[in-house]
């Protein structure tokens, strides 16, 4: 059984507009602090200088204060700011002339009133000076030009890439259809989506968005180049059912990318789609990656037979660059592009979701 109410150790200071009240006490629990009549009442169960116990006290202050206190509880000590309604400095804290024995001065915040005024003043002038600053930058006057053109944009990339998506998954496991067909019955909307993406390097280049270039041109010149080289020019690769995992890999990516940054755009933060955009990638990527070396491949025997985009030189040798060559050059920078796009957003994910920092008692 709790024994009788004891008055807990109060440090004090003040500012021209602020009161401070550091009460040592620990483990505070249901602390109950009210201003009324301009009288302060505190009562909390907590561990002071006489243990564990009930702990109480009254204060009324020298001058009005505003009734509503602000309590910051902290493990070792609770704190309480009170406002004063007109700003000035006071020569005590209490209406009586004789200091309570509990209360005494808090020198880690003690300033005399020049010290006060100095204080006052210089953030004063640092709020000047920070409103000076912002004047002079200039306001862009394209601002909500830019942002509307990014939602519309992510958001037709996010609707095309749902269509993929969507499409693709209801036409194999709820039609039964094969994985010979989805070049045939996706194609169009991947070219769109695609050509439109090239817009991604123009955004980057002008600096509408902060991505950097070299992952986003390796991304989208890769993708690119499968699509447009590979299996737009091969009809024997059109059938095959890599172009299905192809597909597949680059729309469930595209799920996740764009509509987070469509929200960023009008700052919202959804956080299972923030973690969804910065995880989906590690499985997806390399696969995606995986997928398009297996087309490649695939493609190199069938450009080699027909000679296709090959280039042949005007030497006495007669000498023909072969594209089945350069498609295995392009494998070294087919795996040097994921590379480069698995460290950027492996650096993206730490920012995002990596552990914050703790934060000081």
């Amino acid at each position: 059984m709790a024994g009788p109410s004891l008055r807990p150790h109060v440090h004090w200071a003040q500012r021209h507009r602020e009161l401070y009240l550091r009460v040592e006490l620990s483990d505070v629990q249901n602390p109950d602090i009210t201003i009324a009549d301009n009288v302060l009442h505190f009562k909390a169960q907590g561990h002071g200088a006489k243990g564990d116990n009930i702990y109480e006290f009254q204060i009324e202050f020298l001058e009005p204060v505003e009734p509503k206190p602000v309590c910051r509880v902290t493990q070792r000590q609770l704190n309480i700011t009170v406002q004063k309604k007109e700003s000035n400095w006071w020569e005590r804290l209490t209406k009586q002339e004789k200091r309570p024995l509990f209360l005494a001065p808090d020198f880690d915040r003690w300033l005399d009133e020049s010290d006060a005024e100095m204080e006052l003043k210089e953030k004063e002038e640092e709020k000047i000076n920070k409103m000076k600053i912002e004047s002079r930058v200039p306001k862009d006057p394209f601002k909500h030009l830019k942002k509307g053109y990014l939602i519309m944009y992510n958001l037709v990339q996010f609707l095309g890439f749902s269509w993929i998506f969507v499409n693709m998954t209801v036409r194999l496991f709820i039609l039964g259809k094969s994985f010979y067909d989805t070049f045939h019955t996706i194609a169009d909307m991947m070219y769109f989506c695609q050509t439109l993406a090239l817009m991604e390097i123009m955004n980057s280049l002008i600096g509408l968005v902060r991505s950097p270039l070299r992952p986003t041109v390796a991304q989208i010149f890769g993708r690119n180049f499968v699509l447009f080289v590979v299996l737009g020019s091969l009809e024997e690769m059109q059938s095959k059912p890599v172009v299905f995992f192809i597909f597949y890999f680059w729309s469930i990516i595209e799920l996740f990318r764009y509509p987070y940054y469509m929200l960023s755009c009008i700052g919202i933060e959804w956080k299972p789609l923030t973690w969804l955009r910065y995880t989906a990638w590690i499985p997806l990527y390399p696969l995606g990656g995986l997928a398009e070396a297996v087309c490649v491949i695939q493609s190199i025997p069938i450009f080699s037979e027909t000679g296709k985009f090959s280039l042949g030189l005007p030497n006495p040798l007669n000498v023909t660059i072969q594209f089945s060559f350069l498609l295995q050059i392009y494998l070294i920078a087919l795996f040097l592009g994921v590379y480069i796009n698995f460290c950027y957003l492996y650096k993206q994910r730490k920012q995002h979701l990596g552990p914050k920092k703790r934060k000081m008692k």
